[in-house]
């Protein structure tokens, strides 16, 4: 049974979606690669599945999932519906496997990023997905989920995204915040697989290797570099070799 620690963000705007996921997985000494991103179609429309957690409960979710969707045929026209149906999924698996887990000592902890647009919506839309079944809706307020290693990246990403960004800045706010990830963390690595949803429902996906965004990380490592060099620091003069030391402040 795979433990699947991973970075997934899933950042919406008005402009449409962009999803991360990279492909990490760690087992004992083995580093493996395994796809965390799933697009499904369903009516005129698609939507996108990411997840981190147990990779069985993973692929016993997007089995059961599947099935239900077929089963539930054109009824289902909303994504909050399909969410709502995974979430149904989940504890359905919950009383299947949730007792044998734990006695396993292995937690049942999977969430899921889950984002797109189907017949019945009026623009895309972005949920996030509990162990327990239950989800939240992004907004204005709350555009960015992300599951796995959640940490690291985020500081970038909230100091930047609005309601108005657009997928030109989303899409590489996305990477940096992987990057992130990245650096401080062993078990997420390349290969990232990146997903946008324009405002009609266009998805357009892409799988990038390290080599393919050396570039972006090379400049963005010179750029803080730089930024560092130019901060305004006289208020740390005191701190310095040949700096005049201020006076303690008097107690409160």
């Amino acid at each position: 049974m795979l433990p699947a620690m991973t970075f997934a963000i899933g950042i919406q705007s008005r402009a449409g979606l962009v999803a991360l996921a990279d492909t990490r997985i760690v087992r004992g000494g083995e580093k493996l690669t395994r796809g965390k991103l799933a697009v499904l179609p369903h009516g005129g429309g698609s939507f996108f599945v990411m997840t981190s957690g147990l990779r069985s409960v993973r692929d016993k979710l997007m089995i059961y999932a599947e099935s239900a969707l077929a089963e539930e045929g054109e009824s289902i026209t909303r994504l909050h519906e399909v969410v709502t149906l995974l979430g149904q999924q989940l504890r359905r698996i919950h009383d299947e496997d949730g007792e044998g887990l734990a006695a396993s000592g292995l937690s049942f902890n999977l969430h899921a990023v889950v984002g797109g647009m189907l017949d019945g919506d009026e623009s895309p839309l972005l949920f996030q997905l509990y162990p327990a079944g239950n989800w939240i809706l992004a907004s204005d307020e709350s555009p960015t989920f992300i599951i796995g290693r959640s940490s690291y990246g985020r500081p970038i990403v909230d100091r930047v995204i609005a309601p108005e960004t657009s997928l030109e800045v989303c899409v590489p706010l996305a990477v940096l915040a992987f990057d992130a990830t990245r650096t401080s963390s062993v078990d997420v690595d390349f290969p990232v697989d990146v997903l946008t949803v324009a405002p009609d429902g266009t998805v357009r996906e892409q799988r990038y290797g390290e080599a393919d965004l050396d570039a972006c990380m090379r400049a963005w490592q010179d750029h803080l570099q730089a930024g560092l060099r130019v901060l305004p620091t006289a208020w740390a003069a005191p701190l310095l070799p040949g700096g005049s030391a201020h006076d303690p402040a008097p107690d409160a």
